[in-house]
């Protein structure tokens, strides 16, 4: 079984396959060797950076942007992402304020990327 991926741990954007043959995995197509690595991780486990926003309540905005403080598997992405869609907070927000502690049991927190003072009436 073989999958092609674009690498993307440097700017030369290599066009990687990936074939796995008895247990043993090759990259092919890559230019530098973090290709080999980036290419096997992909295969096997691939992990992607969560950003969404969530509701705020007396913001001086309606959306509060978070993001993940590490990756995540891309296979739980719709149910992290539904979890953040269910969440609102109350202004004011500090960011890197802790939002969601431990997501889905994935060991990510989601934190505020920006803060948000409270509006004013």
């Amino acid at each position: 079984m073989s999958k092609e991926f674009v690498c993307i741990v440097c700017p030369n954007s290599c066009r990687l396959t990936v074939s796995e043959k008895d247990d043993e995995i090759t990259v092919t197509g890559n230019d530098c060797k973090r290709g080999i690595d980036h290419g096997i991780s992909e295969y096997k486990n691939p992990l992607r950076m969560i950003t969404s926003t969530v509701a705020i309540l007396g913001g001086t905005l309606p959306r509060l942007p978070v993001i993940g403080t590490g990756e995540i598997p891309k296979t739980r992405m719709n149910d992290c992402l539904d979890e953040i869609y269910g969440v609102s907070v109350s202004a004011p927000i500090k960011r890197g304020e802790i939002i969601i502690q431990n997501i889905k049991d994935t060991g990510v927190d989601i934190v505020a990327s920006r803060s948000m003072n409270k509006k004013e009436r």
